[in-house]
């Protein structure tokens, strides 16, 4: 059924199966190998920018990237970092661990792990400004800086953060959006034209900014932010149906796809619109009958501050 309204904290939660399909292995396995030595008593220092509902948090214990670590996470929404409260809450239960819930976040522990979570409702610049340089060990930014201005909002934050971090960042967005089956070729392709340039035009604070191609363009951005790049590699998310079904919650997922596309072009002045309200209606009918394939190119790091 398609919804009737969206919801961010609900697609974020519903793109979890999507990106643990999607990250690249090879640039986990090398960050994994690259992190310090913790105990109980040595905690690994963690910082997640655009944090979300804590998805990334779950993972990183889930595959066993972290045991023990003070986790900082920020998110700009308030109602995200609220959802993260109960989103982890309910999966430290889930997974057997001791649960302490405390003004700041949570805490959850068990035989060999814990994990002191600290969750920050803030705008990341704003936030910069208002504390010291940060002590970190591992900052990650997952789908996320794709979605602010580079290569400054970079320099910004490697400057706040203490030299010989690591640096996580993935799923960022490049360049590329298949839809298929294709209604109309022509059509198509004017449809992902202009979206793609919508990326380029977005606004922060009166000033616009914005790249599709942000993940190509990291490599020599990370450079020259002060950083060192010891892998990376691809993440395309490849949403498909399984015998007739999508994974998960993959379909509300594609939904939200198609919904953000039509309010990146619905007024847009060379689009017929019209023509792209029946587009639109199509592509939900897609995903209702599970049919729609949908693929984006994305690109991993990881990596070290200088």
């Amino acid at each position: 059924m398609i919804p009737d309204d969206f919801n961010f904290s609900r697609y974020l939660e519903a793109k979890r199966s999507v990106d643990d399909r999607s990250l690249n292995r090879l640039v986990w396995e090398t960050l994994l190998q690259s992190l310090p030595v913790t105990s109980v008593d040595k905690p690994l220092k963690v910082i997640e920018v655009g944090a979300g509902i804590g998805t990334m948090l779950a993972r990183m214990v889930d595959w066993d990237l972290i045991q023990f670590a003070d986790y900082i996470g920020i998110d700009l929404q308030a109602e995200n970092i609220e959802y993260a409260r109960h989103h982890l809450a309910r999966w430290a239960r889930g997974k057997g661990l001791s649960l302490e819930e405390t003004r700041e976040g949570l805490v959850f522990s068990g035989e060999d792990t814990r994990i002191e979570v600290n969750l920050v409702a803030a705008d990341i610049f704003t936030f910069i400004q208002s504390t010291e340089k940060m002590p970190c060990d591992l900052f990650v930014a997952h789908a996320f800086l794709d979605l602010v201005p580079l290569p400054d909002t970079l320099v910004q934050l490697f400057n706040w953060l203490q030299n010989d971090a690591l640096f996580y960042f993935s799923i960022n967005y490049d360049g590329l959006t298949v839809l298929e089956p294709v209604i109309d070729e022509t059509f198509d392709d004017l449809v992902l034209t202009l979206y793609h340039d919508t990326m380029n035009e977005r606004n922060l604070n009166g000033q616009k900014y914005g790249d599709h191609q942000t993940g190509r363009h990291l490599l020599d951005y990370i450079s020259q932010a002060g950083g060192s790049v010891l892998a990376a590699g691809g993440s395309d998310w490849i949403v498909y149906p399984i015998q007739g079904e999508y994974r998960a919650k993959e379909g509300y997922f594609l939904h939200y796809i198609i919904d953000t596309i039509y309010h990146a072009l619905y007024d847009h002045p060379l689009m017929d619109q019209e023509r792209f309200s029946q587009w639109i209606d199509l592509r939900h009918e897609q995903v209702e009958q599970s049919k729609l394939v949908y693929i984006a190119h994305q690109v991993d790091f990881c990596g070290k501050i200088k």
